[in-house]
């Protein structure tokens, strides 16, 4: 699930995108909250770090729990995120954590059988 929402779309496979659609229908929050981490996925990639400010009021006024929390760590440093999605430098892909680091923060990659869906 979570690897459905953090990925680009062009790398999904053709299957995902509808089973990402059915699972958000059952959940307006979980969908409010894709379409949030959709917008911030893509001002990264188009670095249009000018739109962070109404990014940052559309999730205020969502009053989403999980975001609010990365909200206030944003804001935290909000000079140095807006600059670094302005900025037309290379571009680093970020580290992913080793196996080891997942296993002890009790996440995973591993997407869900979308046949364990109850319909």
């Amino acid at each position: 699930m979570t690897g459905w929402l953090t990925r680009h779309p062009a790398t999904l496979t053709a299957e995902n995108p509808a089973c990402l659609k059915e699972v958000l229908a059952r959940c307006p929050e979980l969908d409010q909250a894709a379409g949030h981490v959709r917008d911030f996925g893509k001002i990264l990639t188009d670095r249009i770090g000018s739109t962070l400010p109404t990014w940052i009021d559309a999730v205020d006024v969502s009053q989403l729990p999980v975001l609010t929390g990365f909200l206030l760590h944003l804001l935290r440093d909000l000079d140095a995120v807006t600059a670094r999605t302005l900025s037309t430098g290379v571009q680093t892909a970020p580290r992913a954590p080793s196996t080891a680091s997942r296993r002890s923060s009790g996440s995973s990659t591993a997407e869900p059988d979308p046949n364990c869906y109850a319909k």
